[in-house]
């Protein structure tokens, strides 16, 4: 796993600097926006605090980085624990735009990286149980980028990819030791997101 991480770091890193080599004097236009500050909105109704940032690195390429933290633990007060997504996410993805940054249509690589604590939620897999861990991997992503004002934009972006995830598995009782280590490899969406953008 450690290597496959390394492999895609040095993939990123190898369109980064193919991006920038694209950014010399000259080359790149003074007309329109160079940084973008924006959050996922569907994402603040996990209780999910966001913000992220996009930098135009030439006519047709952007770097976005994203981070959301979830700080509820679901911790009660007896110890023991009932729902949670509890987590913290960082999401950096290169950016191919096919008209110019920040407007209409985009592919994406990212690569995120998610530390969580997760426990007795249904749809991933953990009623009655709690997982503590972490978890990376890649994944290619479509938007679309929407003109509201001078300064405003709304994206619409989806994402799929592979997720390596690795966890200690506990009981949600009060005192629940570790029961196994569990890990496991995700295909699937890796990226939803409706973001409201402000530009410079």
């Amino acid at each position: 796993m450690k290597r496959l991480t390394f492999i895609l770091s040095l993939l990123m890193a190898g369109l980064f600097t193919q991006a920038q080599e694209a950014v010399r004097p000259g080359v790149v236009e003074s007309k329109g926006s160079v940084v973008g500050i924006k959050t996922n909105l569907p994402y603040w109704a996990t209780a999910t605090f966001n913000l992220g940032a996009e930098v135009r690195l030439a006519r047709h390429w952007s770097l976005s980085a994203e981070v959301g933290v979830n700080p509820f633990d679901g911790k009660n007060d007896d110890g023991s624990y009932g729902q949670s997504l509890k987590h913290l996410r960082v999401h950096p993805e290169l950016r191919y735009w096919f008209c110019e940054t920040f407007h209409k249509h985009f592919v994406g690589l990212h690569i995120p990286y998610l530390l969580y604590n997760v426990s007795d939620i249904k749809l991933l897999g953990t009623e009655g149980e709690r997982h503590q861990g972490w978890g990376t991997g890649a994944g290619i992503s479509y938007g679309y980028s929407w003109l509201l004002s001078k300064h405003w934009n709304l994206e619409a972006t989806v994402g799929v990819g592979y997720l390596y995830l690795e966890s200690e598995k506990y009981p949600c009782a009060n005192c629940g030791r570790k029961q196994e280590t569990v890990k496991k490899h995700y295909f699937g969406p890796t990226q939803a997101a409706i973001s409201l953008i402000y530009q410079f």
